[in-house]
């Protein structure tokens, strides 16, 4: 099995409060990824996560295919960091942690993924051919959201 990664950090001119709010919060997810994306909450969802919390989704990721996605807040400790993990969806194995690390003048966003795609050679192919390419699309549409909503100046 080939597990892929994805790391990006970000600064941002926020407070780690407000930051961890906007984040923490899947009710953002369509505001922060790409219009393929099309992510719809199904479950009850509190104000704030905790670790062992599970949230269902339906999205339309790839060629507009509803999935069903499963995901649990692993770990959270907030405000500082969180970590969910597909239960439930398209990958073999999926691990986001979010972090966030307080400058003197913002923030610094990290975010470190880890996943497995199903189906051996096949969705080894798939993900050279389409999954890669999406999951960078996904943060690259994120990154620029928070820049235009914050902007970058944490140091």
């Amino acid at each position: 099995m080939k597990i892929y990664q994805l790391y990006r950090q970000q600064a941002l001119n926020v407070t780690r409060q407000e930051a961890w709010e906007f984040l923490s919060s899947p009710y953002h997810l369509n505001e922060v990824t790409p219009d393929f994306f099309n992510v719809e909450i199904t479950s009850q969802v509190p104000s704030g996560i905790y670790g062992g919390l599970m949230i269902s989704y339906q999205m339309k990721a790839v060629f507009g295919i509803p999935m069903a996605w499963l995901s649990e807040v692993s770990h959270c400790q907030m405000p500082q960091r969180f970590i969910y993990q597909q239960r439930v969806g398209p990958f073999k194995f999926l691990s986001h942690e979010v972090r966030l690390t307080e400058t003197a003048s913002g923030v610094i966003l990290e975010d470190i993924l880890f996943y497995a795609m199903p189906l051996g050679w096949f969705g080894q192919l798939t993900h050279m051919l389409l999954i890669g390419n999406k999951m960078q699309q996904i943060f690259d549409v994120r990154r620029d959201y928070l820049q235009a909503k914050w902007g970058a100046d944490a140091g």
